[in-house]
């Protein structure tokens, strides 16, 4: 799987060559965020198994995500300037220092909601400084290779992790770390193991931050009053919204990421309801998702240079399409190629708008602003759609008209996409 994951992250886009190395740093920054990406989507896992053994709702499952991405959409006005005003690597490290302290704070048995809302603060910040830092590093003809990178590095994050925290709740894996820990103390509950191994995840990347260097950009620190960067904030959404490149690769991401999000709780529902599978199971679902779109975004990198990023809009009809078909499927061995399938096209979507978005938003603004108004959008996104999921779960809508509607809109909504850009 490394190998593999190299090879396809480290193919070219049109104007460079394939011997032509990214910066240096870029790697370490590739690592750093992974363990952290790794940790964050083991510790989901971890945590809805935690809710099934409290007996809390099943509706309170999307709540998880709902709580950490609030975090994104209420802090967006500040991240940016945060991230372009400091070291960015240095505000990794702090950022996931606080990731640690809503892990600790699980641990300690304090609500598993307030901890995400914790988690999500720091993650808010993560993002504009990583994006940032790899935005201000290479140069315009490399991002839709550094992108790729960062790209699969993240789903491979959401393989591993969701992969390392099934394992971390199964049956065997419990029994084995409660042997482990029995001798020392008395166990809170039967996930604290699980949370305990996690910790040295968190601390990984940590150690990686370490090193990270410096682009040396820095922009304006003057102090501003917070209404002030309100204003800027919502000034400098106007701008990429209204930008023609800018305004379609947003509206193209802030889609692709809210779909994901309800997927990601989605197909762990439709694996216990329609396939009849267990958590630890169902998690392996999320991970072929994620193989599918290591496999676009690979093709994604080799195939498409920046100047062509707006070719693959119509790839998200059949993404739509997908979706709905794959929610007819109830036999365990077509469900894992064709949700492979439907990574996989999202995948070849989202990383060349990804990398257009990115390229647009420095030219327009600056790194950290145009990653903190990205963010903002695509979670804002993800706090719509996650809570009209929950709300529909609350209400005992089956899973498999659910994702037919998903799946429908997807593919209406890129349609209009396409009408508006041809206009």
């Amino acid at each position: 799987m490394v190998g593999f994951v190299t090879r396809m992250a480290a193919l070219h886009d049109d104007h460079s060559t394939p011997r032509e190395p990214l910066p240096p740093g870029f790697l370490r920054l590739i690592a750093a965020q992974f363990f952290s990406a790794l940790a964050d989507n083991a510790l989901l896992i971890v945590t809805i198994a935690l809710l099934q053994l409290q007996g809390s709702p099943l509706w309170w499952t999307p709540l998880l995500k709902f709580m950490a991405t609030l975090s994104y959409v209420l802090l967006a006005p500040w991240v940016g300037p945060l991230a372009d005003s400091v070291r960015k690597a240095r505000l990794m490290a702090w950022m996931n220092g606080l990731k640690i302290v809503a892990l600790l704070g699980l641990l300690a048995g304090l609500p598993p909601l307030l901890c995400f809302g914790v988690l999500g603060c720091g993650a808010a910040a993560y993002a504009p400084a990583k994006y940032g830092l790899a935005t201000e590093l290479v140069a315009p003809h490399q991002l839709v290779r550094a992108n790729a990178w960062i790209e699969v590095s993240v789903v491979c994050a959401v393989l591993l992790g969701t992969g390392l925290g099934g394992l971390l709740v199964s049956d065997m894996a419990r029994q084995l770390m409660a042997g482990w820990f029995s001798p020392w103390m008395a166990l809170p509950h039967a996930v604290w193991p699980a949370l305990c191994a996690l910790l040295v995840v968190y601390g990984a990347a940590s150690a990686l931050n370490i090193g990270l260097p410096d682009s040396g950009a820095r922009y304006d620190r003057a102090a501003r009053s917070m209404r002030r960067l309100f204003a800027e904030f919502w000034q400098a959404n106007r701008v990429l919204w209204r930008d023609h490149d800018g305004g379609l690769s947003l509206a193209v991401t802030t889609l692709f990421w809210g779909v994901g999000a309800v997927l990601q709780f989605a197909v762990l529902r439709w694996a216990a309801d329609v396939l009849h599978m267990p958590l630890s199971q169902g998690a392996s679902l999320q991970a072929a998702v994620a193989v599918g779109v290591v496999l676009g975004a690979g093709l994604a990198g080799r195939w498409l240079a920046l100047a062509h990023a707006r070719r693959v809009l119509p790839v998200g009809v059949p993404l739509g399409l997908l979706i709905a078909v794959a929610s007819l499927v109830a036999q365990r061995w077509l469900a894992l190629p064709m949700l492979a399938l439907v990574g996989a096209v999202g995948g070849v979507l989202v990383v060349p708008m990804n990398a257009l978005l990115q390229h647009r938003g420095l030219q327009l603004l600056t790194a950290g602003r145009s990653i903190a108004v990205q963010n903002f959008n695509e979670n804002l996104s993800m706090l719509a759609m996650l809570a009209a999921y929950a709300g529909l779960v609350a209400l005992d809508v089956p899973i498999d008209a659910l994702m037919r509607g998903l799946g429908a809109a997807v593919a209406a909504l890129v349609l209009g996409l396409m009408w508006r850009t041809r206009r």
